[in-house]
């Protein structure tokens, strides 16, 4: 049965004279003894009309006239007696007439509901007055869920009514600032996620504490709603206040996070802009080891230059999201600009983002490699059976494929076996000793001056041995000239010059003796 559609049919007289406000006929019908307790399909008397329509005078006659003295607390199916409904409908003169006629303010609903909470919920300002004048408890909680009138205030963005709860009265009490919800939801939070910058104003000014965390694990705040919602102002009001500790101590969460979260731009550049770190701790609430791994996580990629404007360390995992989203041109970028190699507990989830891009591993393959990573770290088994010959023996040029581990061996030979693999001739043979110089010397030098040619080209070789330490002759080979070019770029403030990729292919030829 529904108990919120009133029948018409179910209706008695009486209730339906009360409905009506009809004081003539309810005084008539009281007067032949018609019942005044006969419910309706969702369990309201007539005193439930009355009270409910603002029908004073009806409550009056009605109470007058009461069955027993515990009529005044009839409940409906709902668990709603009648100043419940008056004070939900803002019935003032009706809260009145009940009040004065010995009705419980603090009488609750089957869902723990006051009338008070009723009252601020329907926003009526005159009735939450009149009840805490009357004794309306205005501490404690009205709801299942323990939210107090505060915090439904709050959450309406409802200032008059908070200021009336936050004052003390005829009561002598006043509502606790700092109350918290069966989830510790204070007011404050709620305001700020709701975006009622009068009501955290208000909130802050009577004292709530903007760094009491606002959830069982110990890390929201109400600066971590705000972010996360996008509310700049509010956002304003709470960074010079909340503890920073929130930014990168163990077992908190950075408001970084909320605001990379939510998608608020603007918030987290102002967040960043004031000193919270673009490098905030890792977060296992939201299996993120880092605010850029949310960016990919969220798909958000329109904040990596806001984090590379505030200088973010770029970690080696990173590129494999970049691999995972295919985003080619932003792992080249990440390489440029320093980003370390994956290394350590990152390898074996990159090597696993590595076999998702096998099949476009000229776009990402050769940079890597370029800027220091040991080929040897990918060459796993999973690796060598999910990847296509070319890679292979693309990758093979970067090393000494003559001392290489022996299960990276034995790999290779059941690679071998299974698909018919035909490597590359020369690796029948001993690499040659210029091959392997260039190992040994490109090892001694750091990963940060192989990012580009400027450190090479600056040693005192002829162009043709520099263009061999750069491995040019193999990316020609395997025709991958965009490499050359990634090489070449300058990087910002650099002012050398590289060579041409046609000055650098005619002393190739002249020195094409003295590096076989």
């Amino acid at each position: 049965m529904d108990f919120t559609e009133a029948y018409s049919d179910r209706c008695s007289a009486v209730g339906l004279a009360a409905r009506e406000g009809n004081v003539k006929m309810l005084r008539r019908l009281i007067k032949q003894g018609y019942s005044l307790d006969v419910p309706d399909n969702r369990g309201w008397v007539p005193i439930h009309e009355a009270a409910a329509h603002n029908s004073s005078e009806c409550l009056r006659l009605l109470l007058g006239a009461a069955p027993s003295d515990d009529y005044i607390n009839s409940k409906t199916f709902e668990g709603m007696c009648a100043l419940h409904l008056s004070a939900r409908h803002g019935s003032l003169e009706s809260v009145r007439v009940l009040l004065e006629a010995g009705a419980d303010p603090n009488e609750v609903t089957t869902e723990a509901t006051t009338a008070l909470f009723l009252a601020v919920e329907n926003g009526h300002a005159d009735v939450v007055k009149f009840l805490l004048q009357h004794g309306a408890n205005v501490k404690g909680p009205h709801s299942w869920s323990a939210w107090n009138s505060l915090h439904q205030a709050s959450f309406q963005g409802c200032t008059e009514i908070m200021k009336i709860l936050l004052e003390k009265g005829a009561s002598k009490e006043c509502a606790d600032v700092n109350c918290q919800a069966k989830d510790r939801a204070t007011p404050l939070l709620i305001a700020a996620q709701e975006g009622h910058t009068e009501c955290v104003e208000l909130l802050l000014s009577k004292g709530a504490d903007p760094n009491r965390y606002c959830n069982e694990d110990n890390w929201q705040l109400p600066i971590h709603a705000a972010a996360e919602m996008g509310h700049k102002k509010i956002l304003e009001l709470l960074i010079p206040i909340t503890d920073r500790i929130c930014d990168k101590g163990r077992g908190k969460v950075s408001p970084v996070y909320s605001a990379v979260y939510g998608g608020n731009k603007e918030c987290l550049e102002m967040l960043l802009k004031e000193g919270y770190s673009p490098d905030a701790q890792e977060c296992l609430n939201f299996d993120c080891r880092s605010p850029m791994c949310m960016v990919f996580q969220k798909e958000f990629f329109y904040f990596i230059d806001i984090f590379l404007k505030y200088g973010i360390a770029l970690l080696g995992i990173n590129l494999g999201y970049c691999l995972f989203h295919e985003k080619f041109t932003l792992f080249r970028r990440f390489l440029k600009l320093g980003c370390s190699l994956p290394s350590g507990d990152q390898l074996s989830e990159f090597i696993s983002y590595t076999i998702k891009a096998h099949e476009e591993y000229k776009e990402w393959l050769p940079y890597l490699l370029l800027a220091g990573f040991d080929p040897v770290n990918l060459m796993r088994r999973s690796w060598i059976f999910s990847v296509s010959e070319n890679a292979l023996n693309f990758i093979l040029e970067f090393t000494n494929w003559k001392r290489l581990p022996p299960a990276v061996e034995q790999d290779l030979s059941d690679y071998k076996e299974k698909f018919t693999w035909t490597p590359k001739s020369h690796f029948a043979f001993i690499p040659s000793l210029s091959h392997l110089c260039r190992l040994e010397i490109r090892s001694i030098l750091t990963s940060e001056r192989l990012r580009s040619d400027r450190f090479i080209r600056e040693l005192p070789l002829p162009a043709c041995l520099q263009d061999y330490l750069l491995y040019l002759d193999v990316l020609r080979v395997n025709a991958i000239p965009e490499a050359e070019d990634y090489l070449g770029q300058k990087e910002e403030g650099d002012p050398s010059t590289s060579h041409s990729s046609a000055e650098d292919a005619e002393r190739g030829d002249a020195c094409k003796a003295g590096v076989r």
